[in-house]
């Protein structure tokens, strides 16, 4: 077991003067589900490689079990990888492929299918052994690749996601195995994906990147709850946080023409703000904003309703979650009311957070 740590660690890539991964300062504790999530270009997978010594650090470094493995060649770093596209060998059969770690350390070919049996069962995979990879669902291959690094008992677990080759459902099926596994082996994991449901469904702490920068890490609540900004407010939550410019005076904003007094959270704000509410924090009924229906999302007992409404002389996107027996039909016109004490506040040029 290894606890992993980025000290200012940065990569440059020649042609380009922005960092793909800039100063980089994260610490992943012993046994944690630590996982990268950001847009495309937001550097997680270029962190990730940079852990695994597939990419050069251009400064700072990384460290795995309090030790500099900055220059480091990977086969000298203890971790295993598990890759988007499975990187399995066509002519080997599943068994074959899950030993082959053990084969390239010598071990003998008996002790091989041994291990190579009981890591199988533990992932659902014993009837399978003697297929090749082409006789494989996506799933079943996924599964195969994360045997492969299982057997080797790394200190470190590192996955480039996993799952997005994969169905909708299938996707939700493994992202609960994966959970169940690295809870059962208690190892370090850093994992890395674009899809922030998987982010906040797998990781006991989520990393939230963008433009090569850690933007906020917490808990998946604490993210959800309390966005440190309005880059993360806005990409942590489906559907994503409204955010609307307004206008804050004593310790209240202007809500489409509704004075809506926020208390604390508006107490260091004044002049032009951005004020966020995620759907569960508007309220669809017979006064507040007025705003006319485009859609509605029926989710069994939910339903999220899209709608239109002026905001500060501009037509405004919002979405409203409500429940789903009671929802306005497409076209009609509605009226919206927020719920002040779930409120977020955000500075309207730097986007950090306003209020505690």
């Amino acid at each position: 077991m290894a606890d992993v740590r980025y000290e200012q660690a940065t990569k440059l890539y020649s042609g380009t003067d922005v960092p793909a991964v800039d100063a980089l300062d994260l610490e992943v504790e012993d046994g944690e589900f630590m996982v990268l999530v950001g847009p495309s270009g937001s550097g997680k997978t270029t962190a990730l490689r940079m852990l695994a010594g597939l990419e050069e650090v251009d400064a700072g470094a990384v460290l795995i079990g309090g030790r500099d493995v900055t220059d480091l060649p990977p086969k000298k770093r203890d971790v295993a990888m598990v890759f988007q596209n499975y990187a399995l060998y066509p002519y080997l059969t599943v068994s074959q492929n899950i030993a082959f770690p053990l084969k390239m350390a010598g071990v003998k070919k008996a002790e091989r299918e041994r291990q190579a049996a009981e890591v199988a069962r533990r992932l659902g995979m014993e009837r399978y052994l003697g297929r090749k990879p082409s006789q494989l669902s996506g799933g079943e291959r996924q599964r195969v690749a994360m045997g492969r690094a299982i057997i080797r008992q790394p200190s470190v677990f590192l996955m480039d996601e996993p799952l997005s080759n994969l169905d909708a459902k299938l996707r939700v099926q493994m992202r609960a195995d994966i959970a169940a596994l690295q809870r059962d082996l208690e190892v370090t994991t850093v994992y890395v994906t674009h899809d922030q449901a998987e982010a906040m469904t797998l990781g006991h702490r989520v990393a939230v990147l963008d433009h090569g920068r850690l933007q906020q890490v917490g808990e998946p609540r604490e993210l959800y709850d309390r966005p440190t900004n309005r880059f993360v407010a806005g990409f942590i939550g489906s559907p994503a946080m409204n955010l609307c410019d307004v206008t804050c005076e004593h310790g209240a904003v202007s809500f489409g023409g509704e004075r809506v007094k926020l208390g604390p959270a508006a107490a260091n704000g004044s002049g032009a703000v951005v004020l966020g509410l995620r759907p569960e924090a508007l309220e669809v009924g017979l006064e507040g904003l007025p705003a006319r229906v485009e859609v509605v999302e029926e989710f069994g007992a939910d339903a999220f309703v899209f709608s239109s409404a002026q905001i500060g002389g501009e037509e405004t996107r919002l979405v409203a979650r409500t429940e789903a027996r009671r929802a306005p039909a497409q076209g009609e016109r509605i009226f919206l009311r927020v719920k002040p004490e779930e409120a977020h506040l955000f500075d309207a040029e730097t986007g950090e957070r306003l209020g505690a």
